[in-house]
């Protein structure tokens, strides 16, 4: 089940996290985004891929990189996903430089 989150406390207006509606003070709405499956921030992408379709086929290192690139900025921090994908990215370097060496 999708959680509201206030836009504002002056108005009273709530935005559904599930699916992103602007829900008026003391209005009704029934969400029918699936937060567990297929939550807002995972379809929102311009191209209507889930990330998941790709990254499932890669390393855990690059698919966690690769998602935190994809939706970098749509949850929070744009530079903090960034600096996770980094993070992700190093730890691949890593771990490949150790097999390699």
């Amino acid at each position: 089940m999708a959680m509201a989150m206030p836009v504002s406390s002056s108005t009273g207006d709530w935005i559904c996290s599930g699916c992103g509606k602007l829900i008026k003070k003391n209005e009704y709405h029934q969400c029918n985004q699936d937060g567990i499956n297929h939550p807002l921030h995972y379809n929102s992408h311009p191209t209507g891929i889930e990330c998941i379709t790709i990254v499932e086929h890669m390393t855990f290192n690059l698919g966690n990189a690769t998602k935190y690139i994809w939706r970098a900025g749509q949850k929070g921090d744009t530079i903090e996903d960034l600096k996770k994908a980094r993070w992700y990215i190093d730890r691949e370097i890593q771990r490949l430089e150790k097999s390699h060496g």
